[in-house]
């Protein structure tokens, strides 16, 4: 019996709902041989793209699929999902209105419009859609996490509270996280790295962008003014993101090395060139198993998402060769450690100073810092380079 597209395509999606995903796309560049344009499989194959982090294929796909059917409300809000991954925000925007316009009552595209809003900087116009998914879909975690946030940035900390403490399952550290910048859970000792990972994932397509042009970025830069002149030997970029601080750190290093939790930003690090080797870990999971590994460590922008620094200094020491040095930047705040609005811990410099002296690490230099701009106002930091403590004797 002859085989069809469309036999391709609907084992294709089996294997699929198996988690199978290298499998399914494999079927469904079959079926697309077969039928060359088929819209179900472009749309399909940006499915497997997205799934892989793949944004630009994501789009591409899901464009063409588009082009054979313009009406379909799954294929408008499949290309709105890639085109808000690929960073592409107002268009995302403009997709995903377009295919709630043909389906009102699709909570994922409801959630994403949401979700791309926020992310866009139009919190209060996210509360609509994600109200409506909410309503639609009382019980979806993901629904009610994404709703918190949006009121979180919005202001309207009692419905940020309310959406946070709906969240039951996995994602309830993330949303005890949120609860704890209202005020209304303990303070934890760090970001979950789900969170972490999840949102730079997201943020990756366009954070050189922000950063350098919205937000006057200038930590790499700021640090790196703080080394003397010299090649090290083997450095290490603790949360690389995208190889930012790569470039202001590259003439110091013979060796240089990054490590991130997000994979999408490890992917643009590498397409930098910069680096010797890259790394997809949690710093306090990775630096433990290279004892005495490194010339220099450094964390721009990193140590904001832990509030208890003794651990990290106590793996940097470790991680570095005697007289090696460490070189980071905190956010600062009144108190020893405080969680901000902005989701990312405050330190006081002195309290920093005597955890790294704590560890081994002596200070070098400090100095006081506006790491960007957020919503119009500097994000006051400090620097700090530190050499680790000579063995005894």
């Amino acid at each position: 019996m002859k085989i069809t597209a469309q036999d391709l395509l609907r084992r294709g999606a089996e294997r699929h709902r198996a988690g199978k995903v290298e499998e399914a796309e494999s079927l469904y560049r079959r079926a697309l041989r077969l039928a060359p344009g088929h819209p179900d499989a472009e749309n399909l194959l940006s499915v497997c793209a997205l799934q892989r982090g793949d944004t630009a294929a994501a789009v591409e796909h899901s464009a063409r699929a588009l082009a054979v059917m313009p009406d379909s409300a799954i294929y408008l809000a499949n290309h709105g999902a890639a085109l808000a991954a690929h960073g592409m925000l107002p268009e995302a925007v403009a997709t995903l209105q377009a295919a709630l316009e043909r389906e009102p009552d699709d909570v994922t595209s409801l959630r994403n419009l949401g979700q791309v809003l926020t992310a866009g900087g139009q919190p209060e116009a996210a509360l609509g859609p994600l109200r409506e998914a909410h309503r639609l879909a009382p019980a979806s975690p993901e629904v009610a996490l994404t709703l918190a946030h949006a009121a979180h940035q919005a202001g309207a900390a009692e419905e940020a509270r309310a959406a946070a403490q709906a969240v039951k399952g996995p994602l309830a550290a993330q949303a005890g996280f949120l609860l704890a910048a209202l005020g209304e859970a303990p303070l934890p000792p760090r970001a979950p790295p789900a969170f972490v990972r999840e949102m730079f994932d997201a943020f990756a397509p366009r954070f050189d962008q922000d950063l350098a042009e919205a937000l006057d970025y200038q930590t790499p830069a700021l640090l790196a003014a703080l080394l003397e002149p010299g090649v090290r030997g083997r450095v290490l970029d603790l949360g690389c993101g995208t190889g930012l601080s790569g470039v202001a750190l590259k003439p110091f290093a013979k060796r240089l090395e990054g490590l991130d939790l997000s994979p999408r930003m490890l992917d643009r690090a590498r397409a930098r060139g910069l680096y010797d080797a890259l790394h997809e870990a949690d710093l306090l999971d990775f630096l433990p198993r290279r004892a005495a590994a490194y010339d220099l460590i450094t964390a721009a922008d990193v140590l904001n998402y832990l509030g208890d620094l003794a651990p990290a200094f106590a793996a940097i020491a470790a991680a570095l060769k005697p007289g090696g040095e460490a070189l980071f930047s905190i956010e600062t705040g009144a108190a020893q450690v405080e969680l901000g609005q902005g989701l990312r811990f405050r330190h006081d410099p002195a309290h920093v100073a005597s955890l790294a002296e704590a560890a081994g690490l002596t200070p070098v230099r400090r100095e006081p810092a506006v790491l960007r701009q957020e919503k119009g106002a500097p994000v006051e930091g400090a620097l700090f380079l530190l050499r680790r403590q000579p063995a005894p004797g």
